[in-house]
């Protein structure tokens, strides 16, 4: 019996083992680039998956509209029972019971142009639907490298956390000693603990920092609920910025091709407009047959067929100027349309001088954060030093390490700024979009 159990425990350990390994592994094999996570929300992200139904949609609306100029084709089958008095009435010419279908042809012939502005408007509404879901997509690859790059600031800081923890707890052990060996005050003691209690809180905030941080990423990228995985990156790297020209950077925007194509649409909707104060003309061919009881007037036979043909020319004469009043509002419109591109592309160039401003105002303060942080550094190493020759105390080196800690928390900082704005510069030039 014993050796039975001690079987079947050798057995969960071992299976415990191999889930654990697998567990690992699986772990260890989610370790995304930036890269990674772009395209992972390129493919799964909701905001662009509903940018590309828009597109889709916008295609279907063009190929209905292509097909404008084909001839349409329409049955009909009406089933018919007359009661009396009008059932079997004037000597049976009309029948009691009928069934009746019809087939009709139809082709419009001219109608000013309009099948053919169609066309071209829902080409430029296809136009339209890509430059916004390429907006779409610049939109949430700047998320997706906030979000990611939040993510690299949080665990720098947690490291930062875990570092200022080890230094106090060195300070504390020395200060232990020196308090066991009756050379300070038990408040010099105290004061380190407390920096210590308030130094974990620091890392359990640190810790749910990166759990939030790192559940905002996922969501970006289409895992949501997802956080066992890491991140390939650190603030390492080279900060520098780099300017472009702002007309040239300005026309990649997707945002300028948009208006320009609403533009363009605007014109074709007043061709259309136009158009209808030309003649209509088009052509339409019907066949029908009946079946019932003397239904054919002619012989009183129970079947008759026939068909009919018909030409339709329309020829708009007099409306009071309502069409040319149409008209001329739709060209205020497209004046307007113009001016607001203009106007977008002012703010546009504004907004590119601003980014590329705030990157380099980065590349500024990474400069002087790496410095106060070497000042920080020999601060510290210098007061440790005048601590264990006893010409400081414990609260001098506290200060000192506190200084070390804000300023290495600062040059984080400014590396993570420098990341988003040199990503916002880019948008900003329209250079973010799928690689």
């Amino acid at each position: 019996m014993m050796k039975n159990l001690k079987y079947k425990m050798l057995g969960l350990v071992l299976l415990w083992t191999v889930l654990a390994g697998q567990a690992k592994a699986q772990e260890a094999a989610k370790r995304y680039s930036l890269q990674e996570c772009k395209q992972m929300a390129l493919e799964n992200n909701k905001k662009i998956k509903s940018a590309k139904l828009e597109e889709d949609a916008a295609l279907m609306a063009q190929k209905s509209a292509e097909l404008n100029a084909y001839p349409t084709l329409d049955g009909s089958v009406l089933g018919l029972h007359l009661g009396k008095p009008l059932g079997g009435a004037m000597g049976g010419l009309i029948p009691k019971n009928m069934v009746d279908g019809s087939l009709t042809a139809t082709q419009p012939i001219y109608v000013g142009g309009k099948i053919r502005y169609g066309k071209e408007a829902t080409a430029k509404a296809v136009a339209i639907r890509q430059e916004q879901k390429a907006m779409t997509e610049a939109d949430v690859l700047l998320e997706v490298e906030k979000a990611y790059w939040q993510v690299i600031q949080v665990q720098e800081k947690l490291v930062m956390a875990n570092k200022f923890k080890e230094m106090l707890q060195a300070l504390r052990t020395d200060l232990k000693n020196a308090y066991d060996a009756g050379m300070i005050y038990k408040n010099d003691l105290l004061r380190v603990e407390v920096s210590l209690n308030e130094a974990e809180l620091g890392i359990t905030q640190a810790q749910d920092g990166l759990v939030m941080s790192k559940l905002n990423l996922a969501q970006i990228m289409g895992q949501a609920g997802e956080t066992s995985f890491a991140l390939a990156d650190s603030v390492a790297g080279n900060f520098t910025a780099t300017a472009q020209l702002v007309e040239a950077a300005a026309n990649n925007r997707p945002e300028l091709r948009l208006l320009q194509k609403s533009i363009e649409i605007e014109e074709i909707q007043n061709k259309i407009l136009q158009a209808d104060r030309l003649p209509t003309f088009g052509v339409s061919l019907s066949g029908s047959a009946a079946v019932g009881k003397g239904v054919n007037i002619q012989d009183g036979s129970n079947f008759m067929k026939t068909y009919y043909g018909v030409a339709s020319l329309s020829i708009p004469i007099f409306d009071w100027g309502k069409r040319a009043s149409k008209v001329k509002e739709q060209s205020y419109k497209v004046t307007i349309q113009k001016h607001q591109l203009e106007q977008t592309r002012e703010l546009i160039n504004l907004e590119v001088q601003n980014a590329y401003l705030q990157m380099r105002q980065s590349v500024k303060k990474i400069e002087l954060s790496s410095i106060s942080l070497q000042q920080a550094e020999e601060n510290l190493k210098l007061t440790q030093n005048r601590f264990k020759a006893g010409t400081v105390v414990g609260k001098d080196v506290q200060e000192a390490q506190a200084i070390w800690q804000q300023a290495y928390s600062k040059l984080i900082d400014a590396k993570i700024d420098f990341k988003i704005n040199e990503v916002s510069y880019k948008k900003s030039i329209g250079e973010l979009r799928p690689q």
